[in-house]
């Protein structure tokens, strides 16, 4: 696989995971009674978004090679194409 196909891979799997990875601790200002005027209640109190790019980015990097593993090893493509 080339480098341009695994990076477009990576992105695609880093999207996916951010965002399942964003509803993850995530408290409301309904739920937390601290309603800041103008904002929506169901909005976080405090998303901590960093910690979630970051935890999306492992994941991202531990799915994306045991992708390239799995399409890359012998082992499995014999076993497919028996």
């Amino acid at each position: 696989m080339q480098i341009g196909s695994i990076i477009a891979v990576f992105f695609v799997i880093w999207w996916l995971t951010f965002v399942a990875v964003l509803p993850i601790g995530n408290r409301s200002q309904h739920e937390a009674g601290e309603v800041v005027a103008g904002t929506d209640p169901g909005a976080p109190v405090a998303p901590r978004l960093v910690r979630k790019v970051l935890l999306a980015t492992v994941l991202a990097i531990a799915l994306t090679a045991l992708l390239l593993w799995g399409l890359t090893n012998e082992t499995l493509h014999h076993y497919w194409n028996r």
